[in-house]
Parts: C-alpha cells; sequence; structure tokens
C-alpha cells in the first residue's frame, strides 16, 4: 500500500526501530526518525536522506509535542516501556493521532490498559500495545484460532525458537522487569495476573514437524499473558519457552543478533505454536518466520497501515486482536510469515 502519510518511529536508532524504519519506507510512508540521541539519528539521516529527525526526551513534553507535529500516527521502539510507554501515549494523545508500540514487557503493557485506557476512549484514538513478536503475534494467532469463540477454558502459546540472542534493549528490559517483580515470576491464572516464587520447570511440546517434540522452560510467562485476556474471556493463559533460547536469553555472554542477509535479519528461525481449547475442543493456529526482532517490523507497520486506512474495529486501548481482523491481519503478512489457521 503506499501513502504519503508521516509516521514517527520514536526510539528509531535501536535494533527494531531500524527495521520498522525500513520497513515503512519500503511500504512508501514518510518517517520521522526520534529518540534521545540526536549523533545517531543525524547518522540515520545520512544513510537514508528522505527521513526527518526530531531529536526528544521523554522527560521533555514539550519536545515530544515538536516530535509529533503533522504526524499521522507514532510507532514507539524505545525500551524500557516502563519509562518510554506513558510520555510518548501522552504526547501522541495531545497530537490526537494513534499510538502503537512493540513492548514486550508485561507489567508495561498491563499499564497501558490500565492507565490510558479512559483517556485513548475519550479521544477515539487507537492505541495499541505489544504490536510485535511477543504479544502481538500470538494474540492474532489466539483470536484467529478462536475463531466464532469469545471464551476458552484455556490457551496456551509455545514459543519455538532456534535461539535467542538478546539486543542491548531486551537486556535492559529484562532488568527492569525483574525489579519490579521484585525477582518473582508471574502468570495468568483463575481469571488474573499473580506472583510467585515457584522454581521454574520444564516441560515437553510437540511442535508441528519439522521442529517435532522439544523441551520447553514451562510458564516462561510473556506479553500474551496481558493482550489475550484483555479482549477473551479465558481465565488460563500459558506461554512455553524451548530451553535453547531460555538458556540464550538466561547467559551474560550471548551476543547480540548478528545480520547475515542484505536486509540486516540473523539467521534465527521461530515457530509460534497456539492450542486453545474450550468444552473439550481443542484448535490450534502456528506461524513460521524468521528472526523475532525483524517480523515486529511488518507486524508493527500492518498494524498502522490498518489504522490510518480505517481498517481498525474499535478506538482506546486494544490488543491486535481486538483491533484488527486477526486471520486476514495474518495472511497479509505473507511472504514475512507462514501461517496456518483452523479451516
Amino acid at each position: 500500500m503506499g501513502t504519503t502519510a508521516t509516521v514517527v518511529v520514536y526510539g528509531a536508532t535501536g535494533h527494531t526501530g531500524r527495521f520498522v524504519v525500513a520497513e515503512l519506507r519500503r511500504r512508501g510512508f514518510g518517517a520521522v526518525v526520534s529518540g534521545r540521541n540526536a549523533g545517531r539519528l543525524e547518522a540515520m539521516a545520512a544513510e537514508w536522506p528522505e527521513v526527518v529527525v526530531r531529536p526528544a526526551a521523554v522527560d521533555d513534553a514539550g519536545s515530544l509535542d515538536r516530535a509529533l507535529a503533522g504526524a499521522a500516527a507514532v510507532i514507539n521502539c524505545a525500551g524500557p516501556f516502563a519509562v518510554t510507554a506513558g510520555p510518548v501515549v501522552e504526547a501522541a494523545l495531545r497530537a490526537g493521532i494513534p499510538y502503537l508500540d512493540v513492548a514486550a514487557e508485561i507489567e508495561a503493557n498491563a499499564a497501558m490498559f490500565a492507565d490510558h485506557a479512559e483517556a485513548a476512549r475519550k479521544a477515539e484514538l487507537p492505541v495499541v500495545p505489544a504490536m510485535a513478536f511477543y504479544g502481538g503475534l500470538g494474540d492474532l494467532l489466539v483470536t484467529a484460532a478462536m475463531g466464532g469463540w469469545s471464551a476458552a477454558d484455556e490457551v496456551e502459546v509455545a514459543y519455538g525458537l532456534s535461539g535467542w540472542h538478546p539486543t542491548p534493549g531486551t537486556r535492559v528490559a529484562g532488568e527492569v522487569s525483574h525489579e519490579r517483580r521484585g525477582g518473582r515470576r508471574v502468570r495468568f491464572t483463575g481469571g488474573e495476573l499473580r506472583y510467585h516464587d515457584d522454581e521454574v520447570t520444564r516441560g515437553t511440546w510437540t511442535f508441528p514437524e519439522p521442529l517435532g517434540r522439544r523441551a520447553v522452560v514451562s510458564e516462561f510467562t510473556m506479553a500474551d499473558v496481558v493482550t489475550v485476556p484483555s479482549h477473551l474471556e479465558v481465565p488460563e493463559v500459558r506461554t512455553h519457552m524451548t530451553v535453547e533460547a531460555a538458556g540464550d536469553l538466561a547467559g551474560p555472554d550471548t551476543p547480540a543478533p548478528e545480520a547475515v542477509d542484505e536486509l540486516g535479519r540473523s539467521d534465527q528461525t521461530f515457530v509460534v505454536d497456539v492450542r486453545v481449547r474450550a468444552g473439550g475442543v481443542e484448535r490450534r493456529a502456528t506461524a513460521r518466520g524468521r528472526d523475532i526482532y525483524a517480523i515486529t517490523a511488518p507486524l508493527v507497520v500492518e498494524a498502522v497501515g490498518r489504522v490510518l486506512t480505517g481498517r481498525a474495529r474499535t478506538t482506546g486501548v486494544a490488543s491486535a486482536g481486538a483491533m484488527f481482523d486477526a486471520a486476514d491481519f495474518l495472511r497479509a503478512l505473507a511472504p514475512h510469515l507462514t501461517v496456518e489457521l483452523p479451516h
């Protein structure tokens, strides 16, 4: 879809932010690059001369207002989102434009629904948190698998990652979340988020071939525990992670992702496998692709395109599955994503 709409990317020079700016350019959007570091923004503009540079800091509301002036929407790619999401969404609401972010932080996403829903509803603006690999993709798969169901007994999302080389931003966000939880773990059970000190447990998950049966860290809780129950009646939402990827993330010496192609993607592959159960009936949906950071770009840019062309289902704060036609959205991501949905 070609468009002359201009989208601000806050946190544009980060690992994921660069993928998002590149995808906006590929899709024909104008891009304003923003963030704290003016020097890095200018370096990006030297590489991509058509982008507009507007430095801004989250503790300077005036600079955020100037960065968003005249834009059609803003995509926040700057973690930790516990720090950035509130100021940037408030600036978006002042500017009267939609806000999307790529937050994987459970608490930051929960705070978006808790703290900004009323203001976004009154402004009649779409606000879409977690429009990314974690939180957004799982929510879309769950919603598509549910089909006409509005409720289920249980949802499980299993992440089959070949490995996980975390970016510096991922590590910082993880540290912030760990601090906020006091080192505890979190799960969604009995219809609510609960914190606990249980030991990490392992199990197995049978992914579609060729991945097959793999060892997973059970209840390796990701942002799906916020996005899915935000609009579906599900008392139990569990997410699991292959042990290799969990080990990579935990390892202090695991290097950052390394680009192996002209698009800057790593050689990491993933399978996201969803199971929903209701009344003894099970439905599954699966997505396969490459590079969990790179895939976030087509996810969030497809979302902003739909918001700006009147294909959003609601306004206010809503997750991907509530905001969009989930099955149609997922199919539109080809060739970035290979999707298998229930018939």
